[in-house]
């Protein structure tokens, strides 16, 4: 079904935030995905970065699916089914959120619903490209890592990870952003024995555990993900080494 953009925050010249209202994504759990069709251009996979009366998707232009829908004005329409996929489960009561780029989109509506103390890692490759930096500092305690030092702590999501986990005891970790990162997290979580949850990216084509294309040992990340907790991650060897190109063709990540 199509439905109207109703409302575009731009962020910087890569990442724009897109609003529409779609009934059966106001009740989304956090951490579902969409499938997002751009007319006469292509279908794919989308985080809901904003749960409730009005839905949003963050885009970041990496390719002509997402070039399009930066490109687009309010008014314009975008077909939307989902929402699909299992989310993030609420633990603890305190939790670490570290987010690579635009995987914050994906763990904003959790850092929003956890009831509990929370942390939050936001990295990016410079300042200009950090997301939602004033939304989390309403309600949240915000860390920023920046690649190149412009902002905050100089360095990767990783290494200010590893500085964290020495000075607080969290109950659980939840992450999204680039699979390396997510695997260095995961990494971090099993040498101190914490609890993590983390959302995987795979190319996908139906969304709905058809077509296989977005297995990963295994497991489909459309319909038993895009969120595994840290049991299911163990039994991932593919995870932060291997994925599937369109082809189906197993390539290094």
């Amino acid at each position: 079904m199509l439905y109207k953009i109703e409302k575009i925050i731009r962020h910087d010249e890569f990442h724009k935030t897109l609003f529409f209202s779609c009934e059966k994504c106001k009740d989304a759990k956090p951490g579902q995905f969409v499938m997002i069709w751009i007319p006469s251009i292509d279908e794919i996979p989308m985080s809901l970065s904003h749960i409730g009366e009005k839905q949003a998707i963050t885009v970041k232009k990496v390719g002509e699916a997402t070039e399009a829908l930066y490109k687009m004005k309010e008014g314009d329409k975008i077909g939307v089914r989902g929402p699909y996929g299992k989310g993030f489960v609420e633990k603890g009561k305190k939790a670490l959120f570290v987010a690579g780029g635009i995987g914050i989109a994906a763990l904003l509506p959790l850092i929003k619903k956890y009831d509990g103390e929370k942390h939050v890692i936001l990295a990016a490759r410079t300042k200009n490209m950090l997301l939602f930096e004033d939304e989390i500092k309403e309600i949240a305690k915000l860390h920023v890592a920046t690649d190149d030092g412009s902002y905050g702590f100089r360095g990767f999501a990783t290494d200010l990870t590893m500085e964290l986990l020495k000075q607080e005891d969290f109950d659980i970790v939840y992450t999204c952003g680039p699979e390396i990162m997510m695997k260095k997290v995961f990494d971090m979580c099993k040498e101190n024995g914490i609890d993590m949850q983390a959302s995987l990216e795979r190319y996908m084509k139906c969304g709905i555990g058809i077509c296989d294309s977005c297995t990963i040992n295994g497991y489909r990340v459309c319909k038993d993900g895009p969120v595994f907790d840290f049991a299911t991650l163990s039994k991932m060897p593919d995870f932060g080494k291997w994925k599937r190109n369109e082809a189906g063709k197993k390539i290094p990540i």
